[in-house]
């Protein structure tokens, strides 16, 4: 039997979701009569893991988004994993909005997050690696407790638990 358990800390999106999101609110985007003979464009950019909202005006831009934002509750995608950016004018009098998709816990946020852990006194060790947090423990109870503690601390992204042994 193991002396040491554990499970990591991470913060991903899964992209075969998220292009479902990107599929649904596009065809919903042609259905509407109020995008009728509208330049409106979703595109996903798993690569670079983007996504890029073009529209006619600002208005129908932040209609877009309500959609996306709709759409993603329903599939399950979280909508923390968004860093929307500021809205820029694009070619031909269109507005153009490009969202981050969060990928792995950058470092200050695994920072804040080791540190919360810490100052919870439960007893569990946290350690940064690479894009994720690792916690360790003696008890699978005090496991369970660290994760039951982190859903309820909001740090401004959306956070999953893998590997838990």
């Amino acid at each position: 039997m193991a002396d040491q358990f554990s499970f990591d800390v991470v913060s991903e999106v899964n992209m075969q979701e998220l292009r479902n999101v990107v599929d649904q609110a596009t065809k919903e985007v042609k259905q509407r009569f109020d995008f009728k003979d509208s330049k409106t464009e979703i595109t996903l950019k798993e690569k670079e893991k983007e996504l890029v909202i073009l529209s006619d005006d600002e208005y129908k831009l932040n209609a877009v988004i309500d959609i996306i934002k709709t759409k993603c509750t329903k599939r399950g995608v979280s909508l923390k994993a968004f860093d929307y950016g500021a809205i820029e004018p694009a070619l031909s009098g269109t507005v153009r909005q490009t969202a981050k998709i969060q990928s792995g816990i950058v470092t200050e946020k695994a920072k804040e997050i080791t540190k919360a852990v810490k100052e919870s006194k439960l007893k569990v060790q946290a350690q940064i690696q690479g894009e994720q947090v690792r916690v360790l423990s003696k008890s699978k109870d005090d496991l369970q407790a660290t994760m039951t503690f982190l859903k309820g601390k909001d740090f401004g992204i959306d956070l999953q638990f893998t590997n838990y042994r």
